[in-house]
């Protein structure tokens, strides 16, 4: 500005004192080492005694310093790849035995073990009590005639009798025996001046070893006092005896249960005993005859003869097996009060009774008059009761003498 005098720059100076080195002033050693004093006493003297010019060439390398102290530990690096497998160790010394386990859960039944071998027989035990008496026996068999016996005295002289040729008077001196069977649980009577003897269960025939022996209805044999399942035993020529075989059969006169062929066998002898036809065993003077009508009706008793009941013309009956058995049809055994399908029901030795369908009743059939009589009924199939009763099972009558 006016009235200002302008300044000039001066002369350059002087080059400055060097600075003072910063690796000088930091030893390559710490205050802890033996040499810390030496170091700092030529580094101090470098510094105030010399000027420093320019920085000269880099000088020849001195001496190795002194090891330094250990840094302070790094970070963790960074998780290595896994090793390979080493090689197998050797086996180690066998470990001492440990305490026992608990007891294991009770395991399943195994199958049955085969049958052993006989066991040697045991002592005699002690004596038993006196057991209860044993039930009836059957009736013994008939005894073989007997020898004569000695005459008897020569009897006093009887009266003079008329002899008239045409006269018939029969003898009532002779007793006869029919035996009379229900059908149901109900005990029947005797005919008119029949007289019981006993009563008892309906027994139609017995098989044993597969033959078979067949009782007539109308006789005493086909009425036993005791029901057993099996009456029978099966004795052998070594003094051995088995009664329940289970090969043998009874079978009896059954009541109007009606049979479940799909049902169980029956093994309870109060479920059994309902289906047990009962009967009666009677004794009179009277001879008792059967009369078979073939036809749908009864037939009248001959001259001479009065009815004691009618009924339905039984012929025979067959098991499963070829055994099987017949009524004389002149017995009042083939003439049944009452008609039921089936008629018998079997009683096994294993301890059971049941009805099976392919155990057979046999009837005398109708002969119905037609143009062809004798050829009636051939191939005829009657299905149902109705159609049995009226046009296939003949009738019958059971007729006693007259007393004159």
């Amino acid at each position: 500005s006016s009235g200002s005098t302008q300044s000039t720059g001066g002369e350059e100076g002087l080059v400055g004192a060097p600075g003072v080195d910063g690796k000088l002033v930091d030893p390559p050693v710490t205050p802890q080492d033996p040499v810390w004093d030496i170091w700092t006493e030529i580094i101090t003297e470098v510094v105030t005694k010399n000027n420093w010019g320019q920085k000269g060439e880099k000088g020849e390398m001195g001496i190795p310093g002194f090891d330094g102290s250990d840094g302070a530990p790094g970070a963790d690096g960074a998780k290595g790849a896994p090793g390979s497998d080493g090689a197998p160790g050797a086996d180690g010394q066998p470990g001492t035995d440990g305490i026992p386990g608990n007891d294991g859960a009770k395991g399943e039944t195994g199958p049955k073990g085969e049958r052993g071998a006989p066991g040697m027989d045991g002592s005699n035990g002690a004596k038993g009590v006196k057991g209860a008496p044993g039930q009836k026996g059957l009736a013994g068999i008939k005894g073989q005639k007997g020898e004569k016996g000695i005459s008897g005295e020569k009897g006093d002289k009887g009266n003079d009798g008329k002899c008239n040729i045409d006269d018939y008077s029969p003898c009532n001196c002779d007793t006869h025996v029919v035996t009379r069977h229900s059908q149901s649980v109900d005990t029947p009577d005797c005919p008119a001046e029949f007289t019981s003897l006993w009563s008892g269960y309906s027994l139609v025939f017995f098989e044993g070893n597969g033959y078979g022996l067949s009782q007539d209805l109308g006789d005493a044999g086909s009425c036993l006092e005791d029901f057993q399942l099996l009456p029978f035993m099966q004795c052998s020529a070594s003094d051995v005896c088995r009664h329940g075989v289970r090969t043998d059969k009874s079978f009896w006169l059954g009541t109007n249960q009606g049979a479940d062929f799909a049902s169980k066998p029956m093994n309870n002898i109060d479920e059994i005993l309902p289906h047990i036809s009962r009967c009666r065993v009677c004794m009179g003077t009277k001879y008792i005859i059967a009369r078979h009508s073939f036809k749908a009706t009864a037939p009248a008793c001959p001259a001479d003869f009065s009815e004691i009941w009618t009924g339905y013309s039984y012929v025979m009956v067959t098991s499963s097996s070829t055994s099987g058995g017949g009524q004389d049809l002149s017995s009042a055994g083939s003439c049944l009060e009452n008609f039921f399908l089936p008629t018998f029901i079997e009683c096994l030795g294993r301890g059971t009774c049941s009805y099976y369908i392919n155990n057979l009743d046999y009837w005398l059939a109708q002969n119905q008059e037609t143009n062809q009589p004798g050829m009636w009924g051939m191939g005829n199939v009657y299905s149902g009761l109705n159609d049995i009763l009226n046009q296939g099972v003949s009738r019958c009558v059971v007729c006693a003498r007259n007393s004159l």
